[in-house]
């Protein structure tokens, strides 16, 4: 048995009860216990205190100061089915004053073919512990039956969100495959005014039979983004078939190519079904990739770049969560290359759902994935 520090008192977590790594720069404090599938987090803004969703349709806030958990009212209605339910959340570029969160979350298509994703957002008040005005924005066409692949992950970028979908598990691993189909939002990265208006300069709006909305598409699942704090690019990592994980740099009109080039095999059969990616194949190349197989795969779930002060050796570099090995990677990014992992935290054996850093204390937050798990943050490693 493992004591972690709670940031109240010490407390004792059968839960996590291997030992730590050896050297390792940072300890482990358990904030809350018992989450119900969380997915999204994100600070509020002017704030030290976290909102977080749950898969099943619920919205919860962590208090910085107290350490509480409290429950908030007005989430929409999701259908939180396989991998469906509430997903992402992220406060408004302008929450201080507006008080507007946006979330994506899994509903029956408008037109009744199908689920989808939606994107939406609401007004939060603490005090109340409620949601108000919800309001959708975008409904992801054509809806699907599937309850798989939704992605997703919600960023800002120069006055435009951005948000990153699956393919809803397509099988089809030729030229017809939805990610490949300029009329599907599936499989894509849309760009959308602050209201949900799709801008005039995306880059397929002219081209017939399109959706306007797409920024990027050729893309698997999409569960990671975050926007590089110095260059503001957006950066993706996306879970391949089998292997073939990749990190993507995101850009205007690029093709990821999924699944016509990849570097995954398939599960049921393992054997390769597309050609590698390669230079001159007309698809955007990944900035990092993980082989075939499903003990070398790395299947994503939150993204942020570090930009804090409490861990100095990782300024600027990149955290991605992995679910089904179960650590965060920590990578190293020059530009658009980027190194393999470090492995963070791989001795809790938690599935990783999301990552952020705290504004105020440069810590690092983390939710695990599943039906009874921790938040937890890492902390600098007390010198001897």
């Amino acid at each position: 048995m493992r004591l972690f520090r709670n940031s109240t008192a010490l407390v004792t977590a059968t839960l996590l009860a291997l030992p730590a790594v050896a050297d390792a720069p940072y300890e482990v404090e358990i904030l809350a216990e018992g989450l119900d599938r969380p997915w999204g987090m994100a600070f509020l803004p002017g704030t030290q205190d976290l909102i977080i969703t749950k898969r099943g349709g619920s919205v919860a806030l962590w208090h910085h100061d107290s350490g509480e958990v409290t429950e908030v009212s007005g989430a929409p209605d999701v259908i939180s089915d396989g991998q469906g339910g509430l997903l992402d959340v992220a406060p408004a570029p302008d929450f201080e004053d507006s008080h507007m969160v946006y979330m994506t979350w899994v509903a029956e298509h408008e037109d009744g073919e199908g689920t989808t994703t939606h994107l939406g957002r609401a007004v939060l008040d603490r005090d109340d512990g409620a949601l108000s005005d919800l309001e959708v924005l975008h409904v992801v066409s054509p809806g699907v039956d599937s309850s798989g692949h939704f992605g997703s992950r919600i960023v800002f970028h120069d006055g435009h969100v951005f948000v990153g979908f699956g393919d809803r598990n397509s099988k089809e691993f030729g030229p017809d495959h939805i990610a490949q189909d300029l009329s599907s939002e599936n499989g894509a990265v849309i760009r959308l005014t602050m209201d949900g208006e799709i801008p005039e300069d995306n880059p397929f709006v002219d081209v017939e039979g399109a959706a306007g909305a797409i920024w990027s598409y050729g893309h698997r699942n999409i569960q990671a983004m975050a926007v590089h704090p110095d260059t503001g690019e957006i950066w993706l990592a996306e879970h391949g078939e089998a292997g073939g994980d990749e990190v993507n740099l995101v850009q205007r009109g690029g093709n990821y190519g999924w699944p016509l080039a990849a570097f995954g095999v398939d599960y049921r059969t393992g054997e390769q079904f597309a050609n590698p990616h390669q230079e001159g194949d007309g698809f955007v190349m990944p900035a990092y990739h993980w082989p075939p197989g499903r003990d070398a795969h790395f299947p994503p779930s939150g993204m942020t770049f570090y930009d804090g002060d409490a861990f100095g050796d990782w300024q600027g570099r990149m955290l991605v969560g992995n679910l089904f090995h179960r650590y965060i990677g920590l990578f190293s990014v020059d530009g658009e290359q980027v190194s393999s992992p470090e492995r963070l935290v791989e001795d809790l054996d938690l599935r990783i759902r999301e990552i952020e850093v705290g504004p105020e204390d440069g810590f690092i937050y983390v939710i695990a994935d599943g039906e009874d798990v921790p938040l937890f943050r890492l902390v600098p490693a007390e010198s001897d």
